[in-house]
């Protein structure tokens, strides 16, 4: 089964996760926009488009501020590989972000 950034990381910041208390709920586990991308929950296979997520205890900002650092994450990298050719690129996860949900 494939793991959404929460599971990998142990960040705990899912909805009723051990840290979602003191640290507020990841914009990722709460993003359905991109729901089912990479077979993830919400953007939890695609974290590193979503604005406001946690790396190493610091909150993140945009997609631009954060993407170099996203790019050598363990967790982007695996996404990657289990993906392979199926992997969905920045730029199109970035317009789905942009339109209203249905």
């Amino acid at each position: 089964m494939k793991k959404n950034c929460w599971e990998f990381k142990k960040c705990g910041r899912e909805p009723g996760g051990e840290k979602a208390k003191d640290l507020g709920v990841c914009a990722a586990a709460t993003e359905k926009k991109l729901d089912g991308i990479h077979e993830g929950k919400n953007a939890g296979r695609t974290c590193w488009v979503v604005a406001g997520t946690l790396c190493k205890g610091e909150v993140q900002g945009s997609f631009a501020q954060k993407y170099k650092n996203c790019e050598k994450c363990e967790f982007y990298q695996e996404v990657r590989k289990e993906e392979a050719g199926k992997f969905m690129l920045s730029a199109v996860l970035l317009n789905k972000l942009s339109k209203p949900k249905d």
